[in-house]
């Protein structure tokens, strides 16, 4: 298999990212067995947020923007797959080109502005596979040019409300002009008052009440870590996702498309991500949910983020550099830690470091 997948990237990194990425999610449409995903482990149960995950491996947003292949991405071996960035319109995004592979770094720069086929056509797969067991999370956003784009988060909340096992506010891709600035104090209270008063009108009409988490950037400084805390507290939401790509740029190997607008995920997202997860931790205390993001691309990069305060984790960009096997060679890895270990739960590993990572200083001051 791993020769396999070696052939297939090759293949793959012959075309332009975008496009690639387009061959990739035909290639999960398939069905065809694309990797060998690792056998459950109770060790790995994780309850979070009133949601049993079977293990704390999920792919993040990004890749599968139209809920093309969530249950596809599920038997790879993640634990629980979000789809989106989804917004009540259909739009095009940036223009082409947009996705940069900086491939010495393993990272990518991306500005693609939330292309996305909008809420019906999401709406659509998702209610298609209704009866189907996993976890699927919905990341909403707003529409580019939306007259009010708080409307469209709430618009986000009453439609998925229903299908979606938990919901994402995403107001920190840096790709949507001004999106960022939502998380601005005064603004992220109103935000999350709207969409809370979604969320129980859509109660009331399905009967259904998924978790909500708010994902951040990593560029924020300790006040604004403070004011958003303060906010997620208030508003009693269930959790946060630390965090999107990052504008800033640290030392890159890469030469070639260094210097693109946009924003940077991939390996040297982990240590920035990860220092933003542990202050958060620090600040809204061990009963809110976090997810880490950032740099994740092993057994031990996962596992670090847990011993820095996650819960759960999640990737992307480093399965476009290893390979649909990735899932379950993490899943694997973490499996065989905490039976060495004799952890009955892997969660027994959280904020084990979390004092050491919150120590170090912020990458953006």
């Amino acid at each position: 298999m791993k020769l396999v997948e070696w052939f297939g990237r090759q293949a793959l990194f012959a075309f332009d990212p975008e496009t690639a990425h387009g061959l990739s999610i035909t290639a999960l449409k398939t069905g065809l067995p694309l990797a060998w995903p690792a056998p459950r482990s109770e060790r790995l149960e994780s309850v979070v947020a009133g949601l049993t995950f079977p293990n704390p491996l999920g792919m993040a947003a990004g890749y599968d923007k139209n809920a093309e292949v969530p249950d596809a991405l599920l038997a790879l071996g993640f634990g629980f797959a979000e789809v989106g960035t989804v917004t009540p319109l259909p739009q095009g995004g940036n223009p082409r080109p947009r996705i940069f592979r900086l491939s010495a770094d393993r990272a990518v720069i991306n500005r693609l502005g939330f292309n996305n086929e909008g809420h019906d056509a999401c709406f659509g797969r998702l209610a298609n596979r209704a009866t189907r067991q996993g976890i699927v999370g919905v990341n909403i956003g707003a529409n580019k040019d939306a007259a009010d784009r708080m409307a469209d988060y709430e618009a986000g909340v009453g439609r998925f409300a229903r299908l979606a096992s938990y919901l994402t506010v995403n107001i920190s891709s840096p790709n949507t002009p001004g999106l960022r600035s939502m998380q601005n104090r005064a603004a992220l209270a109103e935000l999350l008052t709207r969409v809370s008063a979604a969320r129980q009108a859509a109660a009331q009409d399905s009967g259904t009440s998924p978790p909500i988490f708010l994902k951040i950037a990593p560029d924020l400084g300790e006040a604004d870590l403070d004011d958003v805390a303060a906010v997620v507290l208030e508003k009693n939401i269930e959790g946060v996702i630390v965090s999107n790509t990052t504008i800033a740029r640290p030392r890159l190997a890469s030469r070639t498309h260094a210097g693109e607008t946009g924003g940077l995920s991939g390996a040297p997202l982990f240590d920035p991500s990860t220092v933003v997860l542990a202050k958060m931790r620090k600040r809204l205390g061990p009963k809110l949910a976090m997810i880490g993001v950032g740099g994740v691309d092993s057994a031990e990069t996962a596992l670090e983020k847990i011993r820095a305060g996650a819960d759960l984790v999640q990737l992307y960009t480093s399965m476009i550099y290893a390979g649909p096997s990735l899932p379950g060679r993490i899943v694997r890895g973490m499996a065989r830690l905490a039976e060495r270990e004799g952890l009955r739960r892997i969660g027994e590993l959280r904020d084990s470091r979390l004092d050491a990572w919150a120590s170090r200083s912020l990458a953006i001051q």
